[in-house]
């Protein structure tokens, strides 16, 4: 389960600075952030706390006991939110013995070390936004005090408490030291990359896993040792049961900044977020030697090995990465996230069979060989937080199988028990005419499947297709509808599209002709024209990011026929013969984008599926059912 992104709802600020907001349904008072914060960020703040509890409550009838977090596991390791995590981990511990390993992810901790944070979009009294930050923020500077409240010209006064600071990785795993971050007497075994026993024991284990023990250092630059910097590393190996091994991986990597001076410690690294396995390569390789001789013990000792970690080891696009960066750049679409494809193969070269992944809120499975016969299968597991909200279950049949299967989180109880606050947000917004405002069919959500689809399309309105969207590309395709679309394809090259949009408008015998002959290619197909009409281009947008997040999982949401009329419409605007006016250059993208449509879809499986060991070979889980 990775990339939870725990906030708790219903924290308790323990120096009295915030006491949230009444909840009618609960009886308690909610501390969330907006649903406005919620609509333009890629993970949802509030009903991740719900949606864990389902997937929790779901893995106790299921039987299962071992569960990984891989990652993002708290929304900015943030002190109310690691506490109320930490709670509900050790209830399910304690009344259904679970027992859980977590390895950290970019956001937590969002720095190697302590550092100040807050967000200006807690919700409030009467809707409105309340500021919350800590001392050494912006907005804090000055308070010395256990908390505060500063005027700032806002209609909620600033609270500065160090409740909501970002903790490093002392603070995180004190906190969480129970889930894998320290050895329990009942491990059968338990190591780090820094250790080193002549003979295992409990004792032994305990004392060299003190996290001072467990530094390395880091240079920005690595060649000349210059700019270098002790941190702590939380990778761990530990054998739960007997027989099998789960190596933890701490794939952040907080590189120096190059500017840093003699700041606080806390200010002197940049983010993980884009680093991940590229720079393990340049900055962290010890850790990957130690992986390497890892996996030559668990050979020996027959074990059978589980690598998880929070950063994908192959490339998470189906193999359409080189197109998304010619269609919308390469600084989009998070492909500075990508490992390069010789860092995939070093990371197959270390023998590694089988790593779970997070980072990338999507479903997919990559497949790397190396020419000396290794192969290597990342399985990238959802987020509950977004859509497709779900999580992996292995088994292992034998030393050769391994069953991956999805599970779904179609229902969550109490998904939509702070819907309440939300309404009273969206009058604030209508009455304040704010035109980002997220749609208020948002509240319509029947289920939580449903409620992310919403996330989703509010995603891609008011993030997506501003930000990631080639103009040229965006504004026609906005502009038109599936049938307008498929007679486009039939249009002359020489006519502009506005030209055909005043001919649609007017009826006119140029554009029946061009309906006649889209008609005709419809027909072809076994399709109906006029079905083409149902769809506009901002249907096909976000159904583009459903296939990209959810991969074969989303196939369930999309209109069958629909998908068979952007097939259609793919070879019609590639049979197109290129140009340079805009038409042309329009024709030509639209083209690319569906041809990337196309090949999300037929990706490794990623649903349901075994994988043998000795071969490295994905198969869907019922032998009969074709790939996707």
């Amino acid at each position: 389960m990775p990339d939870i992104h725990f906030h708790d709802v219903y924290a308790t600020f323990e120096d009295g600075s915030f006491d949230g907001i009444e909840n009618s349904i609960s009886g308690e008072r909610a501390t969330i952030r907006t649903m406005q914060a919620q609509m333009t960020s890629t993970r949802l703040f509030n009903e991740s706390y719900f949606a864990l509890l389902a997937a929790l409550d779901d893995v106790v009838d299921k039987g299962i006991t071992l569960v990984a977090l891989p990652g993002d596991f708290s929304d900015d390791g943030q002190p109310i939110h690691i506490r109320g995590l930490r709670r509900i981990l050790e209830r399910y511990h304690r009344e259904h013995g679970i027992e859980f390993f977590a390895t950290p992810g970019n956001h937590d901790p969002v720095r190697p070390f302590d550092t100040p944070g807050g967000e200006s979009d807690f919700l409030g009294a009467d809707g409105r936004e309340q500021r919350i930050y800590s001392k050494g923020a912006q907005e804090c500077v000055g308070y010395d005090t256990d908390w505060a409240l500063i005027d700032s010209g806002r209609p909620l006064k600033t609270i500065c408490t160090e409740e909501i600071r970002h903790l490093g990785y002392e603070g995180i795993m004190t906190e969480l030291g129970d889930f894998g971050f320290y050895p329990k007497p009942n491990y059968r075994y338990w190591e780090t990359p820094y250790s080193h026993y002549e003979h295992y024991t409990f004792e032994q284990a305990r004392k060299q896993s003190v996290l001072e023990y467990r530094q390395f250092e880091i240079c920005r630059n690595e060649t000349e040792r210059r700019n270098c910097h002790q941190v702590p590393d939380a990778s761990y190996l530990v054998e739960p049961v007997p027989g099998l091994w789960l190596l933890a991986i701490d794939a952040n990597v907080y590189i120096p900044k190059a500017d840093a001076g003699d700041g606080a410690a806390s200010q002197r690294f940049d983010g993980s977020g884009n680093a991940g396995y590229n720079a393990m390569l340049s900055h962290k390789r010890h850790v990957l030697d130690w992986v390497r001789e890892v996996v030559e013990r668990a050979e020996r000792s027959q074990k059978q090995l589980i690598a998880f970690s929070h950063f994908p080891m192959t490339e998470f696009y189906d193999n359409q990465s080189d197109a998304i960066a010619t269609l919308f750049g390469t600084d989009t679409f998070q492909l500075k996230r990508r490992p390069k494809s010789h860092v995939s193969q070093v990371l197959a070269e270390t023998g590694l069979k089988v790593h779970v992944g997070g980072h990338m809120h999507m479903n997919d499975t990559g497949i790397v060989r190396t020419e000396q016969g290794n192969t290597l299968v990342n399985i990238q597991a959802p987020s509950l937080a977004a859509y497709l909200p779900a999580y992996k279950v292995l088994t292992l049949h034998s030393a050769r199988e391994l069953e991956v299967e999805t599970i779904v989180l179609d229902e969550v109880p109490r998904f939509a028990e702070l819907f309440e606050h939300y309404q009273r947000e969206h009058q604030l917004l209508e009455a304040s005419e704010r035109k980002t405002a997220w749609s208020k069919g948002v509240l319509d959500s029947t289920s939580y499947r449903e409620f992310t689809e919403w996330h989703l399309r509010e995603l891609t309105r008011q993030r997506f297709l501003p930000k990631e969207w080639p103009e040229s590309l965006k504004q026609r395709l906005l502009a038109l509808t599936g049938d307008q679309l498929l007679a486009f394809s039939q249009w002359p090259e020489n006519e502009s599209l506005e030209s055909l949009q005043r001919h649609a408008s007017s009826d006119t015998e140029n554009w029946r002709q061009a309906q006649e002959r889209a008609r005709t290619l419809a027909q072809g197909a076994d399709l109906q024209f006029e079905s083409f009409a149902g769809w506009t281009g901002f249907e096909l947008a976000v159904d583009f990011y459903r296939l990209r997040n959810a991969g074969s999982l989303a196939l369930n949401d999309i209109d069958r026929a629909r998908l068979l009329q952007y097939e259609l419409l793919a070879r019609a605007m590639k049979s197109s013969e290129g140009g340079v006016n805009q038409e042309s250059i329009f024709r030509q993208r639209l083209a690319e984008l569906l041809a990337i449509l196309q090949g999300l879809k037929v990706g490794e499986p990623d649903n349901h599926f075994r994988l043998h060991l000795d071969t490295g070979e994905v198969m869907p889980w019922d032998s009969q059912q074709s790939r996707r």
